[in-house]
């Protein structure tokens, strides 16, 4: 195990973690992503993954620091300032690390998926990959214009979520439609009741489901012919939920018929 100390911001080790962290694409060209924080690092591992790199706080204790040395190779241990700057959040973890970026296999037709058509809002998009992992759907889909979804801001928000799921990035709807699943497409004035589909178990599974743009809804781009408009009731009269609370509703209900507790 091979330990280096760091103490420059002109470090090109730094310089090249400080652009995996703040950068929302750059997992992209790298094929690394960045993780901040104890949560994060120990559901990468828990998922089977290894870290590329390992970064830690300097002043942290040995116990600490041969405890997670041990599951890596290369270990960078930061000052505090240079810590602080590499981090997000409030208050700063001791703790980082780089991973590859998860090579995902082709999409498999037969699994429940998620579609995020246009989502921008990382909060929103990681909430929505924490519901789908909770409630049982195996991949997640964006089409061109989301948010990065391996992006450090939505993986914080996932809080792990992406390592129990198949993340698929900018997909054409057509792409999606070839799948031949079934498509439950979210609709704030039209389409038919949620509760009502869950009190007659008629939500489909193996299915999709697609939650649109915070502001716009879906995109034009899917046929009626081929989708299932289906809308939540709200008896309170507001004009529309926030996209992350409505995906959390719709995918409770799959998850609730799925396991009979409807």
């Amino acid at each position: 195990m091979a330990i280096k100390s760091i103490s420059s911001k002109d470090n090109p080790q730094y310089k090249q973690l400080k652009l995996l962290a703040i950068d929302n694409t750059s997992y992209r060209s790298s094929g690394q992503i960045w993780l901040e924080g104890e949560h994060l690092c120990q559901a990468a591992l828990d998922s089977g993954m290894r870290f590329n790199q390992l970064v830690l706080l300097d002043a942290v204790q040995d116990n600490r620091l041969h405890t997670w040395a041990l599951r890596c190779e290369s270990v960078l241990q930061l000052t505090g300032s240079l810590m602080n700057e590499l981090s997000a959040l409030p208050s700063p973890s001791w703790i980082g690390a780089v991973v590859e970026l998860p090579q995902n296999p082709l999409s498999n037709p037969l699994a429940s998926s998620v579609v995020l058509d246009q989502v921008q809002d990382p909060g929103n998009a990681g909430a929505i990959l924490r519901c789908a992992a909770a409630f049982g759907f195996e991949q997640v889909i964006s089409t061109s214009g989301s948010v990065a979804l391996w992006s450090a801001k939505v993986i914080r928000a996932a809080m792990g979520a992406h390592f129990s799921l198949k993340v698929h990035e900018s997909w054409d709807v057509s792409e999606i439609l070839k799948l031949n699943t079934p498509v439950l497409l979210t609709d704030v004035h039209r389409g038919d009741y949620l509760h009502e589909l869950l009190m007659e178990k008629k939500l489909p599974w193996p299915c999709i489901w697609v939650f649109g743009h915070e502001g716009r809804g879906v995109s034009v781009d899917w046929p009626n012919e081929r989708v299932q408009r289906v809308r939540i009731a709200q008896p309170g009269g507001q004009e529309s939920l926030n996209v992350a609370a409505a995906a959390a509703i719709c995918l409770h209900a799959s998850a609730s018929q799925r396991v009979g507790k409807c």
